[in-house]
């Protein structure tokens, strides 16, 4: 009796050693960007609940099982009640498609109605989505997943700043060959700044892009649901093209 009382004792520390055992995703992605990043869909029934194998970067700096709404932790948001249902659960998704051995982690920290002047190096949306990346003990990102542009629908200048934040998050980062996935805005094709999106992978070593052809909306500004999971899917897609895996 006494021996199995010891060995029940012996699993249970041995199972609460295990369960406390911080977890270290295999493939952190920075997920930045607009209100398209944050979420802005309705969710339907399971989206809150966890993604398996997918992780989220909470307010502690832990990682915890990933739900939507996604940019609950973001530094930067707009109130929790806005955030909703979005691309980057199922980009995660995709790529763990692709690695079902490996498991995958977002830092979603976005901001809605901003443009991308105020990504610029120095300013808080940078500093804080750089902080939070830093904050993570010997992390090395697996590459930054950028939506963003309906804000700065018609801005001609768009590449060059896009190429800029490109080229200040490597530095910052110190990782000059990062991967840098870019989506294409609710806005049509033939807009300055999705014609800018998709012309960033002639612009820049080691980026990609994904385009929204077929996209819909479900209201002015924002993507519906299927448009979330088509964009985040064919952003996972450009991303295991450009790391030369295979494709989901």
């Amino acid at each position: 009796m006494k021996h199995l009382l010891l060995t029940n004792l012996l699993i249970m520390i041995l199972a609460s050693a295990h369960a406390a055992e911080p977890v270290k995703p295999d493939l952190v992605f920075l997920c930045i960007g607009q209100s398209n990043m944050s979420g802005r869909a309705p969710m339907i029934e399971g989206d809150d609940q966890p993604m398996e194998g997918v992780y989220l970067l909470n307010a502690e700096g832990a990682w915890e099982p990933a739900q939507h709404p996604l940019n609950r932790y973001s530094t930067d948001r707009k109130s929790l009640k806005e955030q909703r249902f979005g691309l980057a659960g199922p980009f995660a998704q995709a790529v763990r498609k692709q690695y079902p051995d490996k498991t995958v982690g977002l830092i979603v920290n976005a901001r809605g109605g901003v443009n991308i002047e105020m990504w610029a190096k120095g300013d808080k949306l940078y500093e804080n989505s750089l902080k939070r990346v830093r904050d993570v003990p010997d992390l090395k990102l697996a590459g930054i997943i950028w939506v963003q542009g309906f804000s700065n629908a018609g801005d001609t200048e768009y590449l060059a700043k896009l190429g800029k934040l490109v080229d200040d998050l490597r530095a910052d980062l110190g990782q000059p060959d990062l991967p840098f996935v870019a989506g294409q805005v609710p806005l049509p094709a033939t807009d300055p700044v999705n014609q800018a999106i998709m012309q960033l992978p002639e612009n820049r070593p080691h980026t990609a892009a994904a385009s929204n052809e077929g996209y819909a909306k479900c209201d002015k500004y924002h993507y519906d649901r299927a448009s979330y999971i088509r964009l985040g899917e064919r952003l996972a897609k450009a991303y295991l093209q450009l790391t030369d895996q295979p494709k989901p």
